[in-house]
């Protein structure tokens, strides 16, 4: 009898190990994901259609118009990568950058330190422009490095600094780049949907971001928006990126104009819950939303401070919708020196 019952159990087993999937529910306040809407959740179940059906380039179009308006981007060329924001990151490297240019990386950060890897691994000279974790990098100490060099291809900077909570600021950067006819690509991983990006106001040339952070979706896309020079020195490259699927010269063929040319299968649901996203965002208003994620930071700033804890970044430096606490050693009773960091979202 032992042995029947052994034997009864081991396909239940085997069906409960398929079928059973239920994660338990979380308050997510980590750096991302986020959590999301039920309507992008919702918009997920939605029917498949083929990525090239005419339905689902109407939804590409739609994706990539609203897309523009949360970059602050009135022409140029928007698109969400397939891949999550390293993705986005290693396809604006890989588009600008041929073996030998010469890269100039703001790095204060996990994230600077990752372009410049990036960036060597695809042959390309790289200059790290260094500061302290929790600090942003003055823009005098960028020229000094500019300076230096003969030719820089491309300046790069991260916004939001995700493993520090810092918002570095851009317009100087982006005057510097420009003076030393460099581009200037910008890190938005953390920033793009919870504080203003403006790529056309700023003069990003290349920005990339990521969907599972302040626009509110799962993870798996990284949108990217090129300004025409970023896209005349895709357009201009002697040989093609070393990455054929990051390829954004052949993406432009799929995502924009009258045939649209097949390049990959492209994340249908994924793309549904893009858009759904996006919508929410666009119903809410922009300013709307930077304000509530600025009027939550601060309470959240307010309330970590209360408790006695101390924060890595000055508030006059800070993201609002990551906030990054000084884990004290000691008993959190009296002073303590403070330790390693942990980061919270304020969404």
């Amino acid at each position: 009898m032992a042995t029947m019952v052994a034997r009864a159990s081991k396909p239940a087993i085997a069906r409960r190990m398929i079928e059973d999937l239920n994660p338990p529910e979380r308050i997510l306040m980590g750096p991302g994901p986020s959590n999301i809407h039920p309507r992008v959740l919702q918009a997920m179940t939605k029917p498949l259609l083929h990525h090239l059906d005419p339905d689902f380039i109407h939804i590409m179009d739609k994706v990539a118009e609203m897309l523009q308006q949360v970059f602050g981007a009135s022409g140029g060329f928007t698109l969400p990568v397939s891949g999550t924001g390293s993705a986005g990151m290693e396809a604006g490297l890989a588009n600008l950058l041929v073996p030998g240019d010469h890269l100039v990386v703001v790095s204060h950060g996990f994230f600077g330190e990752r372009l410049a890897e990036i960036a060597l691994r695809h042959g390309a000279t790289v200059t790290q422009v260094q500061g302290p974790w929790g600090g942003v990098i003055a823009p005098e100490d960028v020229e000094r490095e500019l300076k230096r060099h003969r030719k820089v291809k491309v300046l790069a900077a991260v916004h939001a600094e995700t493993s520090t909570g810092v918002l570095q600021p851009l317009e100087e950067l982006t005057k510097l780049a420009h003076k030393y006819d460099a581009l200037f690509l910008v890190d938005a991983v953390a920033s793009l949907g919870g504080a203003p990006v403006d790529v056309d106001a700023t003069g990003i040339d290349l920005c990339f971001s990521a969907t599972q952070k302040c626009i509110g979706a799962p993870p798996g896309l990284a949108p990217v928006h090129l300004n025409e020079r970023a896209l005349s020195a895709v357009r201009g490259r002697k040989e093609p990126p070393r990455s054929w699927y990051l390829d954004l010269g052949l993406l432009h063929k799929y995502w924009e104009g009258g045939t649209r040319a097949y390049h990959h299968t492209a994340p249908i649901s994924m793309i549904y819950a893009l858009r759904e996203a996006l919508r929410l965002m666009l119903e809410e208003g922009l300013e709307q939303r930077y304000a509530r994620h600025r009027r939550n930071g601060l309470a959240m700033r307010a309330g970590l401070e209360a408790l006695g804890l101390k924060l890595l970044v000055p508030e006059e430096f800070s993201t609002c919708q990551l906030i990054t606490v000084l884990v004290p050693t000691a008993s959190m009773k009296g002073e303590s020196e403070p330790g390693s960091s942990a980061s919270t979202t304020s969404r």
